[in-house]
């Protein structure tokens, strides 16, 4: 949009001011303005940007000021809106019990150019968007810009449901800002699930373009164009993801939360109450953004995972992406990863091997990433952070898969339709496994996983060192072994607490009884059979 039709617009505006108005618009007032308002028996107002608010004059407003508006402006809708024709303008009434109109607020709509490019990757994946934030953050300003670069440069066939003429400006010629989309026009905010509908079977699009998702049949109407293989761009009431989840009308957006019931091994094995709520099914849009401010998007890429974090208490970060760009790093770091690939691909005909892409990585974290990190599941955190420690690891458990530089996965969950396995091989992680949450495994795989083997020499001779805890398990096995062969009693070696309790688990695993006898420094597992 040219400076000269940006102006343009302003202008249609002011035209349609009373002169009192008119004559205190001083040049480049309205520059920062987000709305005028005009209240009868108040003085006229502006409201800029960066929250300040400006009077116009000292006169206050009449019935007849506001007449002399409303009588240039089509008729306002059920929803109290108007606007001009061929601008993005909006115009919203307030009024009394008698239903007279005793209040405006000008909305101005600008086409602003530039606020999406840092999130044009996402929206060239073609899956579903749904925009977050608080009112005058900018949410229709993105969609229309995303509008245009879909219809435009991305070549899709995208349709509009344009309720109250928001994205898409008054009149029966949509504004230039959206390019070669297509507008449908939504009479009455009631109907607009119903138009949603109606563009998918009647008009044949790749995409399609909402404002403001807010009641439970929209919802439901947004979820059968999602299955029916349309892109869907939408923004929903609501300031952060967490606020939709808690929502129970549009909780559906991100897949709807249901109150689910665990047995007790399950409960035991995630460390929660029994009762713990659940998404219910797969979310209608892919990725979430929650727009901060006008300048900054939070976003969540893979929606279900970030629903299931919440949901069961864990930290989730999401990708923070600045207009201005400030997002480099990110890319940076994989396109040092594209770099590796290639290499490969040179020095393997075409052909990547699993031991010379390993290779390739483990030289990647050793010049680029020292600092190793690793996604866990179904493994125990507790037992991981106190290996980390012990061997002295510079490591940290991450929450998000793609952070990660390897896999530790228990086998007996991590079957071959497991969604972190995809991922994982997606993104080229090594996955590793374990057959149970006993230390003396954890520890056997995660030296595998950090190459602390006698070819792989460090600082610490790894290879041959065995810690207390996994000297005691060993010891553990070696009693129950006797206790199979026909032993009846076997005492153990003193051990502290913590050793003590993974003990008795390891017992019990094999279905033998174990107690501790002794005092203080003394105290043992005493292991015996049932009978």
């Amino acid at each position: 949009m040219s400076e000269i039709q940006f102006e343009t617009d302003i202008e249609k505006l002011v035209e349609i001011l009373p002169l009192k108005i008119k004559r205190n618009i001083q040049q480049g007032l309205l520059d920062d303005a987000i709305e005028i308002v005009l209240d009868i028996g108040r003085i006229p107002e502006i409201r800029l940007g960066n929250g300040k608010i400006l009077s116009l004059g000292l006169d206050n407003i009449t019935r007849e000021d506001l007449d002399y508006i409303t009588q240039k402006l089509p008729e306002f809708t059920s929803d109290n809106r108007s606007g001009i024709a061929g601008t993005l303008h909006r115009i919203s009434a307030i009024r009394n019990r008698q239903g007279k109109i005793v209040g405006l607020t000008c909305r101005i709509g600008r086409v602003i150019t530039g606020t999406i490019e840092c999130i044009r990757d996402f929206v060239a994946q073609n899956k579903s968007i749904l925009f977050l934030g608080r009112p005058g953050v900018g949410k229709t300003t993105k969609l229309r810009e995303i509008t245009r670069l879909m219809a435009d440069e991305l070549a899709k066939r995208v349709v509009v449901v344009d309720t109250s003429n928001e994205i898409a400006g008054d009149g029966d010629i949509a504004h230039p800002a959206i390019g070669k989309a297509r507008r449908m026009q939504v009479a009455q905010p009631e109907f607009q699930k119903d138009i949603m509908i109606e563009a998918v079977e009647n008009h044949t699009p790749e995409v399609i373009v909402v404002d403001e998702i807010g009641t439970e049949l929209e919802a439901q109407a947004a979820r059968t164009i999602a299955e029916r293989g349309v892109m869907l761009i939408a923004t929903a009431h609501g300031n952060t993801l967490d606020n939709l989840i808690k929502n129970p009308t549009l909780s559906d957006l991100i897949g709807g939360v249901d109150t689910v019931t665990l047995g007790d091994d399950e409960a035991k094995h995630r460390g929660c109450q029994k009762t713990v709520l659940e998404r219910q099914k797969q979310p209608t849009f892919d990725i979430v953004i929650e727009i901060i401010d006008r300048n900054t998007l939070a976003v969540y890429k893979d929606s279900a995972q970030a629903v299931d974090y919440i949901l069961r208490g864990w930290p989730i970060t999401p990708e923070i992406r600045h207009v201005d760009g400030n997002y480099k790093e990110k890319k940076q770091e994989i396109d040092i990863l594209k770099k590796v690939e290639e290499l490969d691909l040179k020095t393997k005909d075409n052909a990547i091997s699993p031991l010379s892409f390993k290779f390739n990585r483990e030289q990647y974290i050793k010049e680029n990433k020292k600092h190793k990190k690793i996604y866990i599941y179904a493994v125990s955190r507790s037992i991981v952070d106190k290996l980390i420690e012990r061997l002295d690891i510079d490591a940290t458990i991450v929450r998000n898969v793609e952070e990660a530089d390897f896999v530790i996965a228990h086998k007996n969950f991590a079957k071959g339709g497991t969604k972190v396995l995809s991922v994982a091989n997606e993104y080229h992680l090594p996955v590793f496994f374990v057959r149970t949450n006993s230390m003396s495994q954890i520890q056997r795989v995660l030296k595998e996983a950090l190459n602390l083997t006698q070819e792989n020499q460090q600082t610490k001779n790894y290879c041959n060192y065995k810690d207390s805890t996994e000297l005691a398990l060993e010891e553990t096995n070696a009693a129950i072994a006797k206790l199979s062969e026909g032993a009846e009693v076997i005492e153990l070696e003193a051990q502290d607490i913590q050793i003590r309790k993974l003990q008795h688990e390891l017992v019990e695993a094999h279905g033998y009884k174990s107690i501790s006898v002794g005092e203080g420094q003394n105290r043992h597992l005493k292991i015996f059979k049932d009978e």
